[in-house]
């Protein structure tokens, strides 16, 4: 088995982000649903995504998780492992980012890596150290109030020295823009002087080719999608293939939507005005939920067999999710929305779906988890960081969408 890059992701939407932009430059990418049997995977494979449901769990689950997937991806023979995590570095002040880079240094016997999570396409940005979504600072953004992370700092540096355990270091912009050996000399200077990981600038496409050069050789590399769509366009003409070629099923359709990030609402509120859509009554799962899934579903085979997918959501604004938080408790209101997500997806499937559009990184993983999938094939994306996977037994096709991934009409586009 060749696979030049065997990749750690910390959720699904992520694991199927980092994989839609490695099919898109040529390299061959089957993504996993956590820790699998390699058995099955063609021997012309060239990245294997291993996608965990780790990072809001306590810091040590996720720390065996990831080694889990790394011993996997050794035995694969990945010649550069990947810890793959979200454009808006989402992680608590405790991690998990930086525990889990720390202890896969650890396991690899090294002592230095990047962290980059730019991803420009989509609006994320590094300046000066600082994460910037769509021109404005992090902690600025909606991710603010996001409700498992939210993120009240926008410099990758502080957070980094707060959750790990050894010092950042700053690649700035002004030394990405005089190339590959300025960043290869800038990393060793920081390397050399104690540093233990480099946060990495970019403000652009051509920024992150830079960088894609310049860690190529790297046995361990962090970021996001961005970067890891870098790295696979410094790979040489020969070492890469064709892009997948799979074409999305056309049978019946359902649209599944936990998050509750701002371009979610707003990708939640145009399908009202084009699709038939039952918002969740997440207090009446708290509460009494027996024979709601039943009446969830009673609604669903009401809905017209043609015609736009319907939509089932417990997406909602900030009021409503801290509402739902005092009420019921963070995890407990959490727990119970992705409980729900999982039993109709289970449900659905057995009736004849096909196709699946799952919005939320935790829901995702909730959906993908109940449904026993072993792992996906990777098409060709529907917008940046978002492509439809066909599972590999081939019964359904999913769109798992990060939050804040896709444009407004992103459930209609998908269609």
């Amino acid at each position: 088995m060749g696979v030049r890059l065997g990749v750690i992701a910390d959720d699904f939407t992520g694991g199927t982000d980092i994989a839609s932009f490695l099919v898109a430059n040529g390299v061959k990418t089957i993504q996993l649903s956590g820790i699998q049997s390699l058995d099955s995977i063609a021997d012309d494979v060239q990245a294997i995504v291993v996608s965990l449901k780790s990072r809001s769990n306590p810091v040590d689950e996720a720390i065996e998780q990831s080694l889990q997937a790394l011993e996997l991806l050794k035995t694969a023979g990945a010649r550069q492992i990947f810890f793959k995590y979200c454009s808006t570095f989402d992680s608590t002040s405790r991690g998990n980012i930086g525990p889990v880079t720390d202890a896969l240094l650890d396991a690899l016997d090294e002592n230095f890596t990047v962290v980059c999570p730019a991803l420009p396409v989509n609006g994320r940005t590094t300046y000066q150290g600082y994460l910037f979504v769509n021109g404005v600072p992090l902690h600025e953004s909606g991710m603010r109030d996001h409700p498992v992370t939210p993120m009240t700092d926008s410099s990758l540096v502080r957070l980094m020295d707060g959750q790990s355990t050894g010092t950042t270091g700053l690649v700035p912009v002004d030394t990405i823009e005089r190339g590959r050996e300025a960043v290869g000399e800038a990393l060793a200077e920081l390397k050399a002087a104690g540093n233990r990981y480099a946060v990495l600038d970019a403000l652009n496409d051509r920024h992150l080719d830079v960088l894609g050069e310049a860690v190529a050789q790297m046995r361990l590399v962090t970021g996001g999608s961005g970067l890891g769509g870098a790295i696979a366009r410094a790979l040489p003409e020969t070492a890469r293939g064709e892009r997948s070629s799979f074409t999305p099923k056309t049978g019946s359709a359902v649209i599944l939507s936990g998050s509750c990030s701002v371009m979610t609402n707003d990708q939640v509120a145009d399908y009202m005005t084009k699709g038939p859509c039952l918002a969740v009554d997440v207090d009446r799962l708290l509460t009494s939920p027996t024979g709601y899934d039943a009446e969830v579903l009673a609604w669903f085979s009401e809905q017209p067999s043609t015609g736009r997918a319907p939509l089932i959501f417990a997406t909602a604004g900030p009021e409503e999710v801290q509402r739902l938080q005092r009420t019921y408790g963070s995890a407990e209101s959490s727990q119970a929305i992705e409980g729900f997500f999982a039993r109709i997806a289970i449900r659905l499937v057995q009736d004849g779906i096909q196709r699946m559009v799952v919005a939320g990184g935790e829901t995702s993983g909730s959906v993908t988890t109940a449904l026993g999938i072993a792992g996906f094939e990777v098409g060709e994306p529907i917008a940046p960081g978002v492509p439809w996977v066909r599972t590999l037994d081939g019964r359904v096709d999913l769109a798992l969408k990060s939050g804040n991934f896709g444009t407004v009409d992103f459930f209609s586009q998908a269609q």
